[in-house]
């Protein structure tokens, strides 16, 4: 008889997890993206240190490029939350896509509603709360099938972003609705109307730096998201209810709501960015053009980096944001037009990555296995 010896590998969770981890691990997994996107491009015959080097200038060294970046980081900063606030409490939303779809549809009608007569002070408050609200309804709905009927919020939700997109096309291309342009050439080529002037969202100029409404409100936004998770009687049950339901509703809480009121939070967030989307940037509702910047999804990478710290999700949705930016300025036939979704994704990919490897180790194991090989 022969003895075989065999060893493997298998995870364990980590009993204690020093403190720099939380600060290390999101570092280090975005770096591996890098160098994983470094290794695609040489794969593809492309300079991975001119490339990075190019993304670095357009993104923030070129004059007026931090300008662009805070553009594109706006809306990644309100979806970047809207996954935050429900990642947290175990509720996956994945349908920031539509939240944002759905929260540009409702800001830019009101501001059309309201038209060229109303003030200011009206027509922008208006488009905040009619963005939040419309994100906050659609987000609400597989919130209360998650919490009534146990169903999964991932496919609900993934589900109704497609069914926001097919709305906001329709509006503008497939029929004849309050938010189509009918004049001129959008009778031929489809377009939205432009929302009045009094609804454009102001912009704020620093030296050469121009910082848009929208992003001021996402800081602010942040800042009460922040108090709200950690200050607050609401956050206390949200971290109760995200890491032991069961024990939730031992102390008298009823996890149903919770869940609920998050979702509505969360698609409100997203609601955010489409209406800042419309406000500063867009001026109409422009289904193709949202589509194509996949906002909604690219907040998963934001809020994943920033490990669900809602400050953190600010200066994340900055670099992604600068990334993004990149991307639009770089576009041609000497820059690979699929690497910023590429980056993305790696930088989620190792981000995921690196969060199991932060709450388990990895053990080797060794085993003894018998074997018969014959008889003397």
């Amino acid at each position: 008889m022969m003895r075989t010896t065999f060893s493997g590998f298998r995870l364990e969770p980590r009993s204690h997890l020093p403190r720099h981890i939380n600060w290390t691990v999101p570092i280090g997994s975005f770096f591996a993206a890098l160098f994983a996107g470094a290794l695609l491009l040489l794969v593809t015959g492309q300079n991975p240190i001119s490339v990075y080097q190019r993304i670095l200038e357009r993104a923030f060294l070129d004059t007026g490029s931090l300008s662009g970046t805070l553009i594109a980081a706006t809306p990644l900063l309100f979806t970047g939350l809207c996954a935050a606030v429900a990642f947290r409490v175990g509720f996956f939303n994945i349908g920031g896509e539509g939240q944002f779809y759905i929260g540009a549809i409702f800001s830019s009608g009101i501001a059309l509603a309201l038209g060229r007569d109303a003030q200011v002070w009206i027509a922008i408050p208006a488009m905040i709360i009619a963005g939040a609200l419309g994100g906050a309804l659609w987000a609400a709905i597989p919130g209360v099938l998650r919490a009534y009927l146990r169903t999964n919020e991932i496919i609900t939700s993934l589900m109704l972003n497609y069914i926001a997109g097919v709305i906001a096309v329709y509006l503008i291309f497939e029929s004849s609705s309050f938010w189509r342009d009918l004049e001129g050439t959008g009778k031929m080529f489809p377009k939205g109307k432009v929302i009045p002037e009094v609804a454009f969202w102001p912009e704020y100029g620093i030296g050469s730096l121009v910082v848009p409404f929208g992003f001021v409100l996402g800081i602010a936004t942040a800042a009460w998201i922040a108090v709200l998770q950690r200050r607050t009687r609401f956050g206390y049950e949200m971290r109760v209810v995200g890491g032991a339901p069961t024990t939730a509703r031992y102390a008298g809480m009823r996890p149903g709501r919770v869940i609920v009121a998050v979702a509505a939070v969360s698609g409100a967030l997203a609601g955010l960015g489409g209406a800042a989307s419309v406000g500063n940037f867009r001026h109409i509702l422009d289904p193709k053009g949202m589509q194509q910047s996949g906002f909604g999804y690219a907040g998963i990478v934001v809020a994943a980096l920033a490990r669900l710290n809602p400050v953190a999700v600010i200066f994340v949705s900055i670099i992604i944001g600068g990334i993004t930016n990149a991307g639009y300025a770089l576009q041609g036939p000497d820059f690979p037009s699929g690497l910023v979704g590429i980056l993305e994704g790696l930088i989620l990919f190792c981000t995921l990555g690196g969060e199991v490897l932060m709450r388990y180790r990895v053990v080797r194991t060794r085993g003894v296995s018998s074997n018969v090989v014959g008889a003397q």
